[in-house]
């Protein structure tokens, strides 16, 4: 599911804010102290931050400029200075978007949107059937739990995936991990199917891997 993190002092504010998101379907989260609010936003890991920058301790364009050099996703500043200057500074420091309160929900949810599928293309994630792969690291996310498949196994969750709810065959899958079929025998393809149906079941998710006999595999998988 994807995260979202508000980062807003004012606690009614918040709280909308997160209303709106979490009725599009969309996993949120607040700052609930702004002591240390870098471990709290890392340990949230979001895959997008809305930010204010009038924040209690320290200004929104610091935090902003660390989790810039220390994160990877979307930062989209919402607050209410309006100033060319103020932009511009966000903007500069790594901001991916600004937007002046009081701003209209569906505004709010169109920027973020475009924001979310804009990184993901970047990030070279594949989603399907509620699942995301990251094809850099084949991290694989679904709902609120991740594993980290090792590349052989990534390899082919992410054929299976991008193919979804199709038939990959045999033939396809060797193609794509090894290269070749002509000097891998079907044991080696058995054995890391299986060890990838007990990574998805970590996820709950064991009998998502399909197979056809004497044809290949497929991807089952409720959103």
């Amino acid at each position: 599911m994807t995260r979202i993190m508000i980062v807003e002092d004012d606690i009614y504010l918040k709280e909308e804010l997160m209303m709106t998101f979490a009725k599009k379907g969309y996993r949120t989260g607040g700052i609930s102290s702004f002591d240390a609010p870098e471990q709290e936003i890392m340990d949230f890991d979001p895959d997008l931050l809305v930010l204010d920058i009038n924040l209690p301790g320290r200004s929104g364009f610091e935090l902003c400029k660390w989790l810039k050099a220390h994160a990877s996703f979307p930062i989209l500043v919402l607050t209410a200075r309006d100033t060319l200057e103020d932009e511009l500074t966000a903007l500069n420091l790594g901001a991916d978007d600004f937007l002046v309160k009081p701003c209209h929900p569906d505004r709010l949810l169109a920027r973020g949107a475009r924001l979310l599928q804009n990184f993901r293309k970047v990030k070279g994630l594949i989603l399907s059937g509620g699942l995301s792969l990251d094809t850099d690291t084949y991290k694989l996310v679904y709902k609120d739990t991740h594993v980290i498949l090792p590349e052989t196994e990534g390899k082919i969750m992410r054929l299976l995936m991008e193919r979804c709810p199709s038939l990959v065959t045999r033939t396809e899958l060797f193609d794509a991990v090894w290269g070749t079929e002509e000097f891998c025998d079907e044991n080696i393809l058995q054995v890391n199917i299986a060890r990838l149906r007990k990574r998805l079941d970590a996820l709950g998710l064991g009998k998502a891997v399909q197979n056809v006999r004497g044809q290949g595999y497929y991807l089952e998988v409720e959103d």
